[in-house]
């Protein structure tokens, strides 16, 4: 089997264990009838610190993502994430057995090398299962009706989102989180940082999160940021957006 359909089977297959985002179609579903029956059940929406398989083929998401952008993104910048911050765990007697989240949430007592690789790995584990070569994703019901009352409407929260990800300066990330109002907010953060961390300006729960690093684009677009960023709604896998709104 060669290399790129081993890792495409292993991406597709790879549905459940700590070091994976599980975005199983009817995840979302089962969250919620548990929470109806009243049974407490764990978010499974926590990382590992080994980067897991890409979800697809490099070529999947032309034209949106470019194959050589996704080749160098996942195998060179987010791979690098992966393992350094695994060498900062070492050296910072961190238990990789737990959820990278439990550093984020203090990550203001690690060094900048642990900051800026667990930023780094988190972020682009999630960003992996947030897009998706299906064009006809939708937001459930329910998150449409939390972003109607948050923003007024979709294509108003799509332009408040892109002006966050327009505008955030040099390197960074563009997020929509469900903070702790329990409400729905946008807010960018920059290099790796995330709103997971305890140092960041507003804290929430990450749903969506878009890396506008030159990294992730620049092959392509070059300096046409704004033109990433309208490429990105139409692979973004609403049906990951909606799993996680529905664990929280």
């Amino acid at each position: 089997m060669k290399q790129s359909t081993r890792r495409n089977f292993l991406g597709q297959s790879a549905l459940a264990g700590i070091g994976t985002l599980i975005t199983l179609p009817t995840l979302g579903a089962l969250l919620e009838a548990d929470k109806k029956a009243g049974v407490n059940t764990p978010s499974p929406f926590k990382t590992g610190f080994d980067q897991q398989p890409l979800p697809y083929a490099y070529s999947a998401l032309e034209p949106s993502i470019d194959t050589l952008t996704m080749d160098i993104h996942y195998n060179k910048h987010a791979a690098a994430y992966s393992k350094n911050v695994k060498e900062a765990a070492v050296a910072e007697s961190v238990d990789i057995t737990k959820p990278l989240e439990d550093v984020l949430g203090k990550i203001s007592k690690y060094s900048v090398k642990m900051r800026n690789n667990a930023g780094g790995h988190y972020n682009h584990e999630l960003f992996w299962q947030l897009l998706s070569a299906d064009t006809n994703t939708q937001p459930s019901a329910k998150l449409l009706a939390a972003i109607v009352a948050g923003f007024g409407s979709l294509d108003e929260f799509k332009k408040q989102f892109t002006g966050a990800a327009t505008t955030r300066f040099g390197s960074g990330w563009a997020w929509l989180i469900y903070n702790s109002d329990k409400k729905l907010s946008i807010v960018s953060t920059p290099n790796q940082d995330n709103p997971l961390m305890d140092i960041a300006e507003i804290k929430g729960f990450p749903l969506i999160g878009l890396d506008v690093w030159e990294h992730a684009y620049y092959l392509k677009y070059q300096n046409r940021r704004a033109d990433y960023i309208a490429s990105f709604w139409k692979i973004l896998n609403w049906n990951t957006v909606n799993d996680r709104f529905n664990s929280i």
